[in-house]
């Protein structure tokens, strides 16, 4: 079923493929030559030896080496994840920049992570890079961790289609004013700020 859904979503975004239809330069080379790169980066076999448990919430490999590379094309000095997982895609975005500050936050328990991502973005006084994982209260830390970000600022997240709740609120994003660059990718998706942008919202096949 869900190979059978790959392709069916890999059909319908056909002519989303390899930037077919973007105009701004900047935009039309984060992707085709950040997340259509398809070349090996010295981090990735050993990356891979060394997954996590794969009966825990994680990404395919593909989401983890793009989320390197996201990492590795915007240089940020912070980032925080939020969500349960298996430590894969936290993994991969820290051995893309070793330099910066990263923290993972985990739990089920929504006041205690929420209240221990409250600290940690008061401690860090602005946020730039955010991935919101595998956590049902999405919502609440995309609003959180908002007043921290500014204009280079970027967030991942993740599953936008998981449930029709998660999905509308995706597309509420999309109109969002705060929100002007966005990228779906179907399994992530990218927001950015960069509030001299007009706003633009792109669909991109990456499956």
């Amino acid at each position: 079923m869900l190979l059978a859904r790959r392709i069916w979503n890999w059909c319908r975004r056909f002519r989303y493929r390899c930037g077919y239809g973007v105009h701004s330069p900047s935009d039309f080379f984060l992707i085709t030559s950040v997340m259509y790169e398809g070349l090996p980066y010295y981090a990735y076999d050993r990356l891979k030896a060394s997954s996590g448990l794969k009966s825990l919430p994680h990404y395919r490999e593909k989401v983890n080496k793009l989320l390197f590379r996201l990492v590795n094309y915007f240089r940020p000095a912070s980032l925080i994840e939020v969500g349960e997982g298996n430590g894969d895609s936290i993994r991969y975005m820290r051995e893309a920049r070793t330099s910066m500050k990263s923290v993972c936050l985990k739990g089920e328990d929504k006041e205690e992570t929420l209240r221990r991502l409250k600290i940690e973005l008061e401690k860090a006084k602005k946020l730039d890079f955010l991935h919101i994982g595998h956590t049902y209260y999405y919502k609440e830390v995309f609003e959180m961790a908002f007043p921290y970000l500014h204009a280079q600022s970027c967030v991942v997240v993740g599953n936008i289609y998981a449930s029709k709740e998660q999905k509308a609120w995706w597309n509420q994003l999309l109109t969002d004013e705060r929100v002007r660059i966005s990228f779906d990718l179907y399994d992530i998706g990218l927001l950015l700020f960069e509030e001299k942008r007009f706003k633009q919202n792109y669909k991109v096949n990456f499956f």
